[in-house]
This record gives structure tokens, sequence and C-alpha cells, in this order.
């Protein structure tokens, strides 16, 4: 299984994206909170609430949570912009976490530090002087990675 971790998202329409994705690839969602939502939202709903009953999700009340609870991934690593090593230099294990920041700062920089560079991992782009891609596209494009490596079924 494959877990994927969102710290403290803002938007409703990705979160349910990114709910769908892990509904149908059966990894964890990991949901850190606070969220900028409510799981109820309109947008949640239509963007992925028909998939949240076949979700497995956990919500976790804040960081520390996250990391004493007992079901969670055995490696964390941390997609951002700021890393200098590539997804694709990666060999994902079986029970790997994918993390990722919100929508409106990413990963806060405490964050950063707690994954270290050996741990931070980017999702190449052609042209860097654009910001970045949006969470959801950034999580299936992990997920499905992980996925292909590891000859998951599906793939």
């Amino acid at each position: 299984m494959l877990h994927v971790v969102l710290f403290q998202p803002e938007i409703p329409q990705n979160t349910g994206n990114i709910g769908r994705v892990c509904a149908l690839t059966r990894s964890r969602l990991h949901l850190i909170h606070p969220l900028g939502f409510r799981i109820t939202d309109r947008h949640l709903k239509r963007s992925g609430m028909d998939y949240w009953k076949s979700l497995d999700v956990v919500h976790h009340k804040n960081w520390e949570d996250f990391l004493a609870f007992g079901c969670g991934p055995k490696r964390l690593w941390l997609f951002t912009t700021h890393a200098q090593q590539s997804y694709w230099d990666v060999k994902f294990a079986d029970e790997d976490g994918l993390l990722f920041g919100n929508e409106g700062g990413g990963a806060p920089s405490w964050l950063h530090e707690w994954a270290g560079a050996a741990r931070s991992i980017r999702i190449p782009q052609a042209d860097p002087a654009l910001r970045s891609l949006n969470l959801s596209t950034a999580a299936g494009i992990g997920v499905y990675e992980a996925m292909r490596q590891l000859q998951m079924p599906g793939c």
C-alpha cells in the first residue's frame, strides 16, 4: 500500500481529486489538519465524494498526531519544488508515503528541514520560472510512478 499525505490542504477540489486517485489505487489518504474546508464541502463532493465511501482516509489533528499514528508510512518522500533530487531517481518501496504541502504555501520550512535533502524530491519542470503543478496533478504523478515501480495491481 502507498500512503498519500496532505499537509493542511486548502482547496476541496484538489483533495477530492486526490481522494479519487487514492480510492482507485487503494492508497491510504492522510489528511493533516487544519483543513481549509469542511469534508462536506460541495466542491469536495463534486470532485471526489462519490469515491469517498471507498477511500481509506485518516484524519490527523496535526503533524505530531500524524507521526504518532501507528499505521502510517514506513518512509516519507516530500514532494517539493525546492528539492534537487528528481522523483525519477527514487526507488519507491511498499508502504512509502508521498507527502505534499498545501496549495497556498507548500510545505513550511520546518517540514523541509525535517525531511532533509535525502527525502525531498521534485517533479521536473521544463520551465523552472513557472511556480509548480497543481497539487492533485502532482499527487497523481507521484502515486502512479510509485505504483509502476512497485508493479502494483492494475499496472
